[in-house]
């Protein structure tokens, strides 16, 4: 009987654990990021269910166009490729219809004369082997007093998480192991 309580509370705990991590995950790639770049280029792709279409992987179904912003860091040489594409009704809710607009002024701040300073809103994330890229959902140009925004309602939501987390094993704890009384 003990074995089966101590299989049952660990099960428990692990059920916790990967719940927590799945919101965790879900907070990390539904939920806006901001990044502080300089715009280099872009460009329009087609695309289709299964990623980027080429040799190596044919149209074979509806195909669409997407946009994509190149982008550096503004302290270093890193770059970064974003997808512009609308959300439309689609999970995540963005409702985003304006990708034309957005590129538009991207290709603006690319082409000036001298490197602007943006602040990409976006979320996803950039997973290199999958051809998955981050999608832009505004830009903000960036004067000499401005800063990156910082995504504080994830923030909210991370400690949210670890709070329930813990209350969760306290739960579960205290299930398994009551007080007893006198």
């Amino acid at each position: 009987m003990l074995l089966i309580k101590k299989i049952a509370k660990y099960g428990l705990i692990f059920i916790v654990l990967v719940a927590h991590a799945a919101l965790g995950l879900l907070v990390s790639y539904a939920f806006p990021h901001y990044d502080e770049v300089y715009i280099t280029g872009s460009e329009v792709k087609r695309m289709d269910k299964d990623g980027l279409i080429g040799a190596d992987n044919p149209a074979d179904g509806p195909t669409r166009d997407v946009y994509f912003i190149y982008t550096k860091s503004i302290g270093g040489e890193k770059t970064m490729p974003y997808r512009n594409e609308d959300t439309r009704w689609g999970f995540p809710f963005y409702f985003k219809f304006s990708s034309a607009d957005l590129q538009a002024k991207a290709v603006s701040y690319a082409n000036a004369p001298t490197p602007v300073r943006a602040q990409l809103k976006f979320y996803g994330w950039r997973i290199a082997m999958f051809d998955a890229f981050r999608n832009v959902t505004s830009i903000k140009e960036l004067t000499n007093d401005d800063t990156r925004a910082n995504p504080i309602v994830s923030w909210v939501f991370y400690a949210l998480l670890t709070f329930s987390f813990f209350i969760c094993l306290a739960l579960v704890r205290g299930f398994f192991n009551p007080q007893k009384s006198f």
